[in-house]
């Protein structure tokens, strides 16, 4: 998979991700204490939604434009609407009203939750991307861009001081190993730092590497894992991206109803044709029986 996110920025793979990201920064302000983000491949940081490598899928459109738009209509549920809001209102902040110029890479988003003893570490080895995040991130004292492997990153980096926070794993996954490089370095670093939040997106062609992915995670003995998935089309061509997923480690107690009351919403309204889209959420270890996969309506 040749992942350069300049083409695919705010496409349905970002919603989902950036939509749960939020949800877990907006736990994480919810107590007085710091909090670190550990943003292991950041990226560039801001995407501009007009240049060539955008324009050219055009892949935002059938994402953050679709669900902006439904949200702009009213046609969001209240419940969906409300968890979204952390979400579209750091859009929203980027852009005039009405329009959909810019897209907040992951460290973007994350610096909108920080408050002032807060703190962000953007790991970006490519040069050209790094530069980038350095020169959108620069002056804000809360944060550091390290050009750096983010697979080091992800081990280097725990535990932070402050012991709370979340380390997010959101690989280009331009290798087939990048799946194994999950599960390993998530061992790893939770040796290191039990109690950290970790987030780990993958993509979804088809069903054999997001099951093998999950079946070593079950095996490495940890003992809260809540896994996510939102699929947008049906597995027949499994030459494309059909969907992704989120597995979290040690995920807010309030993340597993938040994601059954929205996931289904954002199935049905970023499905790639009618009956496409569908969802999962359930436990790879921990707090309850597994939840079998469900339809947009269910």
């Amino acid at each position: 998979m040749n992942y350069r996110h300049a083409f695919h920025a705010g496409n349905v793979a970002d919603v989902f991700k950036h939509a749960v990201l939020c949800r877990i920064l907006s736990y994480l302000t919810e107590k007085p204490a710091a909090f670190r983000v550990i943003d292991t491949h950041a990226g560039a940081g801001i995407y501009d939604l007009a240049s060539a490598e955008a324009q050219r899928g055009g892949e935002w459109q059938a994402g953050i434009g679709r669900l902006v738009g439904a949200a702009a209509a009213g046609e969001l549920p209240d419940r969906a609407k409300a968890l979204l809001e952390p979400y579209l209102d750091v859009i929203g902040a980027l852009n005039e009203r009405g329009a959909i110029k810019l897209y907040p890479g992951s460290p973007a988003i994350a610096r909108a939750f920080l408050r002032a003893g807060d703190r962000l570490i953007a790991c970006e080895v490519e040069p050209k991307a790094s530069a980038q995040l350095e020169r959108q991130l620069r002056n804000d004292g809360r944060i550091k861009v390290m050009t750096i492997d983010g697979w080091s990153a992800m081990t280097t980096y725990v535990p932070p001081p402050e012991r709370r926070g979340l380390v997010l794993v959101d690989p280009p996954f331009e290798e087939e190993a990048d799946f194994h490089r999950q599960s390993h370095n998530l061992g790893l670093a939770h040796r290191k730092w039990a109690t950290g939040i970790y987030a780990l997106w993958y993509p979804i062609k088809g069903r054999g590497e997001a099951d093998a992915l999950a079946k070593r995670v079950r095996k490495l003995g940890i003992a809260k894992v809540l896994r996510a998935e939102l699929l947008v089309s049906k597995l027949k061509d499994q030459s494309r991206l059909n969907g992704s997923g989120l597995i979290v480690v040690n995920p807010p107690w309030t993340l597993e109803g938040e994601l059954q009351a929205l996931l289904p919403v954002l199935a049905r309204l970023l499905e790639r044709e009618p009956g496409g889209g569908s969802m999962r959420v359930d436990w790879l270890a921990g707090e309850t029986t597994p939840v079998a996969a469900r339809k947009p309506g269910g």
